[in-house]
């Protein structure tokens, strides 16, 4: 095999290569746009609102420290979302049975049909743990949305390189001399 074809062979590699790459990165950057849209769009339509900067609400050392950044505003974003879940509605619902979990106090509720107090926190931290449930799977698609971001960036990365690489290939393929072999023997 000649030197030249080899690198034509290389280099054609390479811009194939890169090419998969931009396609890569396009689809990846669709995919994290999509997802923050889709996220930002779902979690603004339920109006949902950090409480106000000073308020009681924040003063709790399991609050306070998550939820400050976030005082007053819509909750719309994924980080958001996960802060309000797990340092927000997690730590009242934690409150509500003696940090009992819906499905014990649920057990304990259809043990005691006519505890209107059992029942009535059964209905509240079905309600909780489903809104935090939510707002979870929606922190997870945008954190998918995420690693979208971070992976497109890579890829057109990856393609610059390649694409520098197939120009020099190509460069040097042409300056090679057209009968010197590929290996020396």
């Amino acid at each position: 095999m000649r030197r030249r074809t080899l690198d034509l062979i290389l280099t054609a590699v390479g811009a194939v290569l890169a090419a998969g790459l931009l396609i890569a990165g396009g689809l990846l950057t669709w995919g994290y746009n999509f997802a923050n849209s889709t996220v930002h769009d779902q979690l603004a339509a339920q109006q949902i609102f950090f409480p106000a900067k000073g308020s009681d609400a924040l003063k709790s050392d399991e609050i306070g420290p998550y939820l400050n950044k976030y005082a007053g505003k819509q909750l719309t974003t994924g980080a958001q979302a996960e802060a309000y879940a797990d340092h927000f509605i997690k730590v009242h619902l934690s409150e509500i049975a003696g940090g009992k979990t819906y499905a014990q106090v649920s057990t304990e509720a259809q043990a005691s049909p006519d505890d209107a107090k059992l029942q009535a926190q059964v209905q509240t931290l079905f309600r909780g743990e489903t809104l935090r449930g939510m707002l979870l799977n929606a922190y997870a698609f945008w954190k998918f949305g995420q690693i979208a971001l971070y992976s497109a960036i890579a890829s057109f990365a990856g393609a610059l390189i390649l694409l520098l690489l197939t120009v020099l290939g190509f460069r040097h393929a042409r300056r090679v001399d057209p009968a010197a072999p590929a290996f020396d023997s």
